[in-house]
This record gives C-alpha cells, sequence and structure tokens, in this order.
C-alpha cells in the first residue's frame, strides 16, 4: 500500500541584514537555488514551499546560547 507523507523540515540561522525583509530574502533565495538543484529533493521527495520569518533574538535565544556554550 502506499501512503503520502507530508514532511517538514525546521531550522534557524543567523544571518546579518539591514532589516528582517533582507535576512528573509537571503536565505529564500539560497534555499530555494540549494532545493532546486537537488535532483533528489526536487524529484523524490518532492520539494514544493519554502517559507520562513525573520526575529530578532530575545531572551529564549539568550539562554540556549548559554546553556550550549
Amino acid at each position: 500500500m502506499k501512503y503520502k507523507v507530508h514532511w517538514i523540515i525546521d531550522g534557524i540561522v543567523d544571518v546579518d541584514a539591514s532589516s528582517k525583509e533582507e535576512a528573509e530574502k537571503k536565505i529564500q533565495e539560497e534555499l530555494e537555488e540549494y532545493v532546486k538543484s537537488s535532483d533528489k529533493l526536487m524529484n523524490v521527495f518532492i520539494a514544493k514551499v519554502i517559507q520562513g520569518s525573520a526575529y530578532l533574538p530575545g531572551s529564549n535565544d539568550e539562554k540556549e546560547n548559554e546553556e550550549k556554550n
């Protein structure tokens, strides 16, 4: 029997940019280029959407960084 699997990949990256929009655009473009150049992502995993939202680090991010170090 064949099943459909809807998958999501979640990640966070630090990017230098002058605005939220610029940060989102930089990462969007890099990810799109990577996915489009990956035969497996395009034709086996059938990647359809890339979505992200930029934000300024908050106190939770600072705590996570301290715990890692």
